[in-house]
């Protein structure tokens, strides 16, 4: 047996060495195992090894540790169909199972896809690489990533994993079928899988050696054995399903890419008992949301030791962006009347909201003016970063508000939602308070930290508008915990909804 194949297999228990026999073309494999001692020794070559290797995987099988799909075509339903769809495919979930399969994964597909618009579809770059990241196994993630070439193989239809597959695991090709689609509308039909991407001059490019070699890892996947691995792999290593139980996690450090955006309304992973108990949840949760509107739920408000006289005297407080409900509870946390400025809420919010809002042109020269104005009249509450952040990140911060004023007071909020989130970038905003308060327990941390030093203001201290928000953006950072970046709201909305933006201010 080649020193390649007892490294792979050195790399974890789970992985099955098989080696196909040359003499026939039938996918027949006959199992064997390298010697335990051989694997410390051939570790130290693994780079070299691996570099010219193209691997042949099979995404759910290789990658992810759980073998249930239901939970990301809940998410699918739930996010592109809302609640309806998600409660019919709940209730013919145990349908799918009692006839498993390829079949099962059709009824799914037809039962989420069916109706909804192809070009609103972003849920596979927006909502389901948070959930696939959580759910892959460390494990078979360091065999992926260490070969040279990776075709990744699915189940699931291209438009759920091309866009992980592309960005978050670097695979060359992806190989999965296409759903058909009428009037711009998905039918809820897939394609006949389609095997023209494996071309050996198309997967290898210019990089192709002689001392190429192809591998493939799978799970018990018929298609897969006959039409991809006994077409282009020499050797296939088949997945343990009993030792893929209990691959770890891996962890956010290992991501290959950071993930800061994610879009969608679920907070948790909808497992077959996690949807149960969301929909017996919904009737309880709905009715009391109502009056949480007017009646803030739990706060816990966490401030710095401050005098009341400081206290008294802001006239402008700058906070870190979590929900569109952050002005309320700095209003409820520093117990004063307060004018909060918005670019992005919807007009329905702006009329029920308790306190006073005045909505933003994003005309620099406009936008200051009113803000001055306003500051003349009382204190003003600014969301510099201009939009939402679910991830503990802090995204650039607008520097308009450090050349209005130089009394300035930061405040840090963090939010815990534990069902639903409470912000969108492609969804209705109006709905944003309400799925906020259907989450069992929302509780905001609020920490009101000491006022800005004249000596680090712009008309007094001299400083740009620049370094003071910078400032503010480092001095809120650290009280949360959160890393600051350089990505502006623009970034946010091209990457999750594919605009600027704007479009959904009006919503």
């Amino acid at each position: 047996m080649s020193s390649k194949l007892c490294l792979l297999e050195s790399l974890s228990s789970s992985f099955k060495v098989l080696s196909k026999p040359k003499s026939t073309s039938s996918v027949q494999y006959k199992a064997s195992k390298p010697h335990a001692t051989q694997y410390k020794s051939l570790a130290l070559q693994l780079g070299e090894l691996m570099s010219n290797t193209t691997l042949f995987f099979h995404f759910e099988g290789t990658l992810l540790k759980s073998s249930s799909l239901f939970p990301y075509f809940m998410l699918v339903a739930f996010e592109a169909g809302g609640f309806l769809r998600a409660l019919i495919l709940f209730l013919l979930y145990p349908f799918v199972c009692l006839v498993g399969g390829e079949l099962g994964v059709d009824m799914m597909v037809f039962l989420c896809f069916f109706g909804i618009r192809k070009e609103n579809m972003r849920i596979g770059n927006s909502v389901l690489p948070k959930f696939f990241l959580e759910d892959v196994g460390s494990e078979g993630f360091d065999v992926v990533m260490r070969c040279g070439k990776k075709v990744g193989v699915s189940d699931l239809p291209r438009v759920m994993i091309e866009g992980f597959l592309k960005d978050y695991v670097g695979v060359d090709v992806v190989v999965a079928r296409e759903l058909k689609v009428v009037g711009g509308y998905y039918v809820g039909l897939m394609e006949e899988m389609n095997t023209k991407c494996l071309d050996a001059n198309q997967i290898h490019g210019e990089e192709k050696s002689s001392n190429s070699q192809a591998i493939g890892i799978c799970c018990h996947n018929k298609f897969l054995h006959e039409q991809v691995l006994s077409q282009n792999c020499k050797n296939v290593y088949l997945v343990n399903e009993a030792e893929k139980r209990n691959w770890k996690s891996l962890p956010k450090e290992k991501y290959p890419k950071t993930l800061i955006f994610h879009d969608g309304r679920l907070a948790f992973r909808p497992t077959p008992i996690a949807t149960l108990a969301m929909f017996m949840w919904l009737p309880l949760g709905f009715f009391p949301s109502w009056p949480s509107l007017v009646q803030l739920p739990q706060l816990q408000y966490n401030p710095i030791p401050q005098t009341p006289q400081q206290m008294v005297k802001i006239k402008k407080n700058q906070e870190n962006h979590r929900t569109l409900l952050d002005p309320l509870y700095v209003q409820l946390a520093t117990d004063k009347s307060l004018t909060t400025i918005t670019y992005s809420l919807s007009k329905i919010n702006e009329i029920i909201a308790p306190m006073k809002t005045i909505r933003l042109t994003r005309d620099r020269e406009k936008d200051g003016k009113q803000m001055d104005k306003l500051l003349s009249q009382g204190d003003l509450v600014v969301c510099p970063e201009g939009t939402t952040c679910r991830e503990p990140y802090l995204l650039r911060f607008s520097p308009l508000f450090a050349e209005l004023t130089d009394d300035i007071v930061p405040v840090a909020i963090d939010v815990q939602a534990d069902m639903f989130y409470g912000t969108t970038a492609s969804g209705f905003k109006c709905l944003d308070p309400i799925f906020h308060f259907l989450n069992p327990n929302p509780v905001y941390t609020i920490r009101i930290l000491e006022k800005l030093e004249a000596s680090n203001t712009c008309k007094f201290g001299g400083k740009s508008r620049f370094e003071v928000a910078n400032l503010v953006q480092n001095e809120i950072g650290k009280a949360l915990g959160f890393k600051c970046t350089s990505l502006t709201r623009e970034d946010k909305y091209m990457i999750l909804a594919g605009n600027d933006g704007s479009m959904k201010e009006s919503r």
